[in-house]
C-alpha cells in the first residue's frame, strides 16, 4: 500500500466535504495520522478511545481560557508561563483521567522504541 493511500484512506471524500464542510475535513486530516500513528503502534484497541480525538486537550485549553485570556498585556514569557502554570494548578482536580490510562506507560516503550529505529536509520543519536 502505497503511503498517500495509507494516509488518505478516505479516497475522494474529504474533497466532496470540503463543498459542505470545510471544519470537518479540517477535523478529519488532523485526526487522521494520529489514529495511524495508534494502529502502527499497535495501541489502538486500548488507548484509541481516548487519543482519537483531540477533546480531552480542547477541553483543557477551554479551562486555562477562561482564566488567562483577560490578560490584555503580558509583560514577559515568564509571566505568561507562570500563569499558565498556576491555571494548570487549579484546573488539574477538575481533569478526568482518560480510558486507558493504565497503558500509557506500552505507548512511552512504544514511541522510545519507534524513535529509536528512526535515529538509527538517520545514523545520529540524539541524547
Amino acid at each position: 500500500m502505497a503511503d498517500d493511500d495509507r494516509r488518505n484512506p478516505t479516497g475522494p471524500r474529504p474533497l466532496e466535504l470540503r463543498g459542505l464542510n470545510v471544519s470537518a475535513v479540517a477535523s478529519l486530516d488532523e485526526g487522521l495520522e494520529e489514529t495511524l500513528n495508534l494502529h502502527g503502534l499497535g495501541l489502538f484497541p486500548i488507548l484509541g478511545v481516548s487519543l482519537k480525538s483531540t477533546n480531552c486537550l480542547e477541553s483543557l485549553n477551554a479551562q486555562l481560557g477562561q482564566l488567562t485570556d483577560k490578560v490584555d498585556h503580558w509583560r514577559t514569557s515568564d509571566q505568561k508561563q507562570r500563569w499558565v502554570a498556576s491555571a494548570l494548578i487549579l484546573i488539574e482536580p477538575r481533569l478526568r483521567r482518560i480510558k486507558g490510562y493504565r497503558h500509557l506507560p506500552q505507548l512511552r516503550v512504544a514511541l522510545q522504541a519507534k524513535i529509536g529505529k528512526a535515529e538509527r536509520v538517520e545514523g545520529t543519536r540524539i541524547a
